[in-house]
């Protein structure tokens, strides 16, 4: 008779080594080092470069030097300020007709549009697909004088109107600040359009149904439910069109005139013309301080945090 013999027990798995609490600790930083980089070489040091020369005296001859001169800044501001305020009220004048031209487009892509949403959203971003520059000199065919647009106005009588408010100039647009507003809102109307339907996509839909059950009328669903909803979309496009727009210097370049220059004409032609550097970096400086107390203000106003 064979003789059973016994199995070898199986063999215990060998034990699985678990990486270092302290090696993965340092893995999020090391992941963030590169951006913390680029900001620091492309950003804060350029940031620096430029506040030590706002603070220096001297010429391009005979070479500028660090002496503290924060007088530069109160001469930028008392021989500027129009230039300021000229910014302010083109960039939020800009801003307010993207919102009102964004915000039913927004709208109808995120509620209405079906299957048509894709192509409408190609249709929003196709202008990034040339340069800045090119759609902006488009408008100057458009609004050129003795054009169909000029000629429309005209026969309606809107010129004269404009020419009363003072935002154009008889029966011209172009050189006027109409045009330079006109241009600000096309070339930034895609950076309203994209957060608000971001915003509102968000929106659960039976919300709207829940208030037509308790007998609301579109209106107040739209004033009840879905503005507040939407206000992080509201805060994020009108922070993206309005701070770029304010600093914009092509659009008052080729559409406006001297009448109608920004402070970033001003900066531009201080840098690369006058080659004043102390002034132009001033300005510089002294234009994202006042966008910044803007921004901060109008962020706490606005009573959301929660940007798309």
């Amino acid at each position: 008779m064979a003789t059973a013999t016994p199995e070898a027990p199986p063999l215990a798995p060998a034990p699985v080594k678990k990486p270092s609490r302290k090696r993965g600790r340092w893995t999020p930083y090391w992941l963030l080092l590169p951006g913390l980089l680029w900001l620091f070489v492309f950003f804060a040091l350029p940031m620096v470069y430029q506040a030590s020369t706002s603070v220096q005296t001297g010429s391009l001859e005979e070479g500028y030097k660090v002496t503290w001169h924060f007088a530069t800044y109160w001469d930028a501001v008392a021989d500027y300020w129009p230039q300021f305020l000229r910014s302010v009220l083109y960039a939020g004048a800009a801003t307010i007709l993207c919102l009102v031209l964004g915000y039913p487009l927004a709208y109808l892509i995120a509620f209405r549009a079906g299957r048509w949403r894709n192509l409408i959203m190609i249709l929003v971003i196709a202008p990034f697909f040339t340069s800045f520059l090119i759609r902006t000199l488009a408008w100057k065919t458009i609004l050129a004088d003795g054009g169909p647009v000029v000629g429309a106005l005209n026969s309606l009588h809107v010129l004269d109107v404009t020419s009363w408010l003072g935002i154009t100039a008889g029966d011209r647009v172009l050189a006027t600040p109409l045009a330079v507003v006109c241009g600000l809102t096309y070339n930034f109307l895609p950076f309203m359009i994209l957060p608000l339907y971001t915003s509102l996509e968000r929106i659960d839909g039976r919300l709207h149904e829940a208030a037509g059950d308790l007998y609301a009328r579109p209106f107040t669903t739209f004033r009840k439910v879905t503005f507040p909803l939407s206000m992080p979309g509201v805060v994020s496009g009108t922070l993206l069109t309005f701070i770029p727009a304010s600093g914009d210097y092509v659009n008052a370049d080729l559409l406006g005139s001297t009448d109608t220059r920004m402070i970033g004409n001003v900066i531009q032609t201080q840098f690369l013309r006058i080659l004043d550097y102390p002034t132009a970096a001033a300005l510089s400086f002294i234009l994202m301080a006042a966008i910044l107390i803007m921004v901060t203000l109008y962020i706490r106003k606005s009573g959301t945090e929660d940007l798309v």
